[in-house]
């Protein structure tokens, strides 16, 4: 069987949402075709809480492993909820930040070093679009941005205690002042300015790791039309003649 190289991106709604038009998956993926399988594993509402139950699951052992290129990891949004009104999704910032770094062990257990592991802050919080989402629901604004901030820092330092590379969302999108309202559909998820601007600093750092995969098979006119095998295959090929 043929295989590929795996980037497993792994989160709540914001990598869900990741494989939609002009999402930052969707052009992960189409940048690394032929190289490498982007599979989304984002998981709308999901926090770390429940998210270091499933990781396991999505890779058991050392020998479902050996393929994984690299993993993203991006949960906060959904964990940085205010728990007076949104005790369902918040986890406290202490529980928060040791699921990240029991995440991290889990993989590392499995033989996937940290230098293959990217953390992925929560981008910020434009209250008053959230708001008017909250209020559409019936219910009240459930995340502030001076909170989620503070999750962010925390994702970021185990980050760099671990030695994983992180993508600073929170702080990127707000650097120098700027008006990160660009990036967010609805005050929380990406639009398609922030899913452009995820992609472009997320792939600064995937770019060193995956830039020596190989083209997987050959280009079409590097075919011998009348020996396709052997330029298929040439390793099954080389077998024969041993």
């Amino acid at each position: 069987m043929i295989s590929w190289p795996r980037l497993l991106l792994f989160g709540d709604s914001i990598t869900q949402f990741a494989f939609e038009s002009n999402g930052w998956g969707a052009t992960l993926a189409n940048k690394l075709v032929r190289k490498c399988d982007v599979l989304n594993r984002g998981l709308s509402g999901y926090n770390t809480r429940w998210a270091k139950h499933i990781l396991p699951k999505l890779i058991p052992d050392s020998r479902h492993a050996a393929d994984i290129a690299a993993v993203t990891i991006f949960f906060g949004a959904n964990d940085s909820s205010i728990k007076e009104i949104n005790p369902q999704q918040h986890v406290p910032l202490e529980e928060y930040t040791e699921n990240l770094r029991s995440m991290i062990r889990y993989l590392k257990s499995v033989d996937i070093k940290q230098e293959k592991i990217i953390l992925i802050t929560p981008p910020p919080i434009y209250e008053p679009s959230w708001e008017q989402h909250c209020l559409t629901k019936g219910y009240k604004l459930n995340r502030l941005n001076a909170v989620t901030g503070a999750y962010a820092r925390a994702c970021a330092e185990v980050g760099r205690e671990s030695g994983a590379d992180v993508v600073d969302l929170w702080t990127l999108m707000q650097d120098g002042g700027s008006d990160y309202t660009v990036y967010l559909s609805d005050g929380l998820h990406l639009s398609d300015e922030g899913n452009q601007f995820l992609e472009s600093k997320l792939w600064l750092v995937l770019e060193k790791k995956l830039e020596a995969l190989p083209f997987i098979l050959p280009y079409w006119n590097d075919i011998d039309n009348n020996n396709p095998e052997s330029s298929l295959f040439p390793s099954i090929d080389e077998k024969k003649g041993e």
